[in-house]
């Protein structure tokens, strides 16, 4: 993959997804959080995440020089989670998302790497607003957003998918 930029944070650093990750995120995919709140992709083997990122990540990437990132820990280069941009059909704007393995929630990272990825949104690629989209009962998430400083707006449905969402959005400057 060419050089797509790098973020970093005080305990984090995260870095474009790529094939490289593939078992990372075949364990990701597949975490119960994952599963009820973003949904199955059907993604069961390590041969299947490669596939996944190289249709569904890097596609993005090419296209925009941004898209999901894959989140280390500084201190042990442990893979943590996600959390990137995202262009969602049905969307007006790019989505902010994060997902993390279930032994790393509740201690800051989500917060730290949605921070950064939503200072990259403005300073680094020139978005002007940015939104996020999450189940009504996703309470971890709509509390993260909120601190992030996105509000809750409206309702939406995205194409093909029968479920209505919250949309939160914010204007960056």
């Amino acid at each position: 993959m060419p050089n797509y930029p790098l973020l970093e944070t005080e305990r984090l650093i995260l870095k474009p997804t790529t094939e490289d990750d593939a078992a990372f995120i075949l364990a990701l995919l597949n975490t119960p959080k994952w599963l009820r709140y973003i949904g199955d992709r059907n993604v069961k083997t390590v041969k299947e995440a490669k596939t996944y990122i190289k249709t569904r990540i890097t596609p993005q990437y090419k296209q925009l020089g941004f898209g999901n990132f894959t989140i280390f820990r500084k201190s042990d280069n442990t893979k943590l989670g996600t959390c990137g941009l995202y262009d969602r059909e049905g969307l007006n704007g790019f989505d902010i998302g994060f997902a993390f393995l279930p032994e790393y929630e509740g201690k800051g990272y989500a917060l730290e790497a949605a921070t950064a990825v939503k200072q990259a949104a403005h300073q680094k690629f020139g978005l002007t607003r940015i939104c996020a989209i999450t189940t009504k009962d996703n309470l971890s998430s709509q509390k993260l957003l909120e601190k992030l400083g996105l509000r809750a707006t409206k309702t939406i449905n995205l194409p093909n998918d029968p479920e209505e969402l919250l949309l939160f959005e914010v204007e960056l400057s």
